[in-house]
C-alpha cells in the first residue's frame, strides 16, 4: 500500500473513530436515554461524565499530531471503552446487536491504529 492511501485510511478511519467518540460524550451530558443506559447496565451516574470527558479528549488526541505515548493512550483508552461496552451490554442482557456495535468501532479504531503505524514509520513523521 502506498503513502498516500495509508494517509487516507488513517485519515478516514480515525475521523470516523473521532465523531463517533464526539458524538457519544455529547450524548452523554444531553440525552436522558443515555443516561437511563448507563443506569441500565449498572454505571453509577459519575462514570458517565468522567467517560464522556475523556472520550471527548481521545478525540482531539486522535486527530492531532502530537509526539509521544499519548496518541498510544488514546487508542489503548478507546480499545478498553469498546470491549468493556461490549460486555457490559451483554452482562446486563442486551441484544447481540447493542453489544457488537462498540466491537464494529474497535475495528475501525484497530484500522486507524494500524495505517496510524504503518505511515508513521514510512513517512518518518508524526501523522
Amino acid at each position: 500500500m502506498n503513502t498516500k492511501a495509508i494517509q487516507i485510511t488513517y485519515w478516514i478511519s480515525t475521523a470516523l473513530v473521532a465523531l463517533m467518540m464526539v458524538f457519544s460524550a455529547y450524548s452523554y451530558f444531553t440525552n436522558p436515554e443515555v443516561k437511563q443506559g448507563f443506569q441500565h447496565v449498572g454505571f453509577p451516574d459519575y462514570f458517565r461524565i468522567e467517560l464522556g470527558v475523556a472520550k471527548f479528549l481521545g478525540a482531539i488526541i486522535l486527530l492531532v499530531p502530537v509526539k509521544g505515548l499519548i496518541k498510544e493512550w488514546a487508542y489503548a483508552g478507546f480499545t478498553i471503552v469498546f470491549i468493556s461496552a461490549s460486555i457490559a451490554h451483554l452482562a446486563s442482557g442486551d441484544t447481540i446487536g447493542h453489544a457488537s456495535a462498540p466491537l464494529i468501532f474497535l475495528v475501525v479504531l484497530a484500522v486507524s491504529y494500524f495505517a496510524y503505524h504503518k505511515g508513521k514509520y514510512q513517512t518518518n513523521k508524526t501523522i
